[in-house]
């Protein structure tokens, strides 16, 4: 499928939700049900709520695949050899702080880090700045010291961020074998030195003698490419997060935020359906604030930006499903230790 037919085809995708929400949104209150089958509030509450994922998440999954653009343009295999450094455990603690670089929520970063890997980037790295980054960029960090100040809420998000997203990529480094980690379409451009879809086409000549605006449009058409790949994992992902909202009472889990070991689980568990943008979620933390712990706080707020429903699904376009297994369960497992060791020993 070329590049023009995949924008067309998500361009009748996006027209028929949006048409077909308006539409609902007018015909459902023309329908007669019966009150006990209150179906029709029901589904305005779903499109409601995927529509307001969808469009929050849409605008950073653009800019995410902008970059992945750009870097398989203008960025070499070699460029990446010489900026990552040699040192695997320094160079995973630079892939976490990466987004002071990239600025790209849990949407963006995720086609990023697939052509970061697809340049060469080393597996670890390219981890701690999958988790790291939507937390450690200078978006959401002023959105946090907007939200809290300068605190110990506004310090434990991005120390224990980095921690986990550190921490988390250093265990693959018992894992160098990309096959193992890698889908296979994320591994064949590496294989194939960095090619990128649709360079074949040029040749070698041509590539070198290109002029600024050819390689532009070139940087376009693959982030186009992205756009459509990565979408559909976006748009099931928000599916899925917008029915756990509206069919999952959230009165349920928010009930059980006094107790300092619930109250972490809890947070955590809406942090995971609610799937907010990391550019935002610092202010929706702060109205639970009266109403959970400060450890569950902190894991609402170090956990959610690195693992949601839509960003859970997006793993699956880069990573084999067992690693998204593991990219889920040792971020979560970090996240509740972090905020049980937050409630249990600190005073705040």
């Amino acid at each position: 499928m070329t590049t023009r037919n995949r924008l067309f085809a998500l361009t009748v995708i996006l027209l028929v939700v949006l048409l077909g929400a308006i539409a609902l949104d007018n015909l459902l209150p023309a329908l007669s049900l019966t009150p006990v089958l209150s179906l029709p509030d029901v589904a305005q509450t779903y499109v409601t709520v995927f529509l307001g994922i969808f469009i929050e998440a849409a605008p950073f999954l653009l800019l995410g695949v902008i970059v992945s653009g750009l870097i398989s343009v203008f960025v070499t295999a070699d460029d990446i050899a010489r900026f990552v450094p040699r040192n695997k455990i320094l160079a995973t603690a630079m892939g976490a702080l990466l987004g002071m670089i990239f600025p790209v929520c849990e949407c963006g970063v995720v086609p990023v880090t697939r052509r970061l890997y697809q340049k060469g980037f080393p597996i670890s790295a390219g981890v701690a700045f999958l988790l790291g980054a939507p937390v450690l960029n200078p978006i959401v960090i002023a959105s946090t010291y907007a939200a809290f100040g300068i605190g110990p809420i506004f310090w434990s998000r991005i120390g224990f961020t980095f921690l986990i997203a550190a921490g988390v990529g250093m265990v693959f480094l018992a894992q160098p074998n990309v096959v193992k980690v890698l889908r296979p379409l994320t591994v064949a451009p590496m294989a194939a030195g960095g090619a990128d879809r649709g360079v074949d086409l040029i040749s070698v000549s041509e590539i070198q003698v290109e002029t600024f605006a050819r390689k532009l449009q070139r940087a376009f058409g693959v982030a186009a490419d992205e756009f459509f790949d990565m979408g559909r994992y976006l748009i099931g992902g928000a599916l899925i997060a917008s029915a756990l909202q509206t069919f999952v009472p959230q009165s349920a889990l928010v009930g059980i935020g006094a107790g300092p070991a619930a109250s972490v689980l809890a947070l955590s568990a809406l942090a995971f359906v609610l799937s907010v943008c990391s550019t935002v979620d610092a202010f929706l933390a702060l109205s639970f604030v009266n109403t959970f712990t400060a450890g569950a706080i902190v894991a609402f707020l170090v956990f959610g930006p690195m693992v949601d429903i839509k960003s859970a699904l997006m793993f699956l376009g880069v990573f084999r499903r067992r690693v998204v297994v593991y990219l889920i369960l040792l971020p979560l497992l970090a996240g509740l230790a972090v905020g049980l060791f937050v409630n249990y020993n600190l005073a705040w």
